[in-house]
């Protein structure tokens, strides 16, 4: 057996943590793959705060509503969104917080980068 190095903890940089696997690699880059898109990106800003139908997402941001289920059903295979039935209508959300979070540190990144606010860690 070999002795653990207990003075590693849970303060690793970068370079000493475990790399991620190739699933792990592929599934996100599709994530960001679906995120690149401007409408699939508003679309889950709007929804990573409310659970909304198709009418009111393609009220939302102005974009016909044909256009908009088929950005949703996209996302909803890349596993970005869930869906839950209300009587006739289908609302969709942000499937959970990672993926709100990614959405919202996307966004405040592009804040930063477009209003010229200075950078913090």
């Amino acid at each position: 057996m070999y002795a653990r190095d207990n003075t590693s903890g849970a303060n690793q940089s970068q370079e000493q943590k475990e790399q991620p696997t190739p699933a792990q690699v592929n599934a996100a880059v599709d994530a960001f793959r679906m995120l690149s898109d401007a409408t699939r990106l508003r679309l889950m800003w709007l929804l990573s705060s409310s659970e909304r139908d198709v009418n009111s997402l393609a009220q939302s941001i102005g974009v016909p509503r044909p256009s908009v289920s088929q950005h949703l059903a996209k996302l909803r295979l890349a596993g970005l969104v869930d869906t839950r039935r209300d009587g006739r209508r289908v609302l969709y959300r942000a499937r959970d917080s990672h993926v709100r979070a990614l959405i919202a540190e996307a966004l405040f990144h592009a804040d930063h980068e477009v209003s010229g606010l200075p950078r913090h860690d």
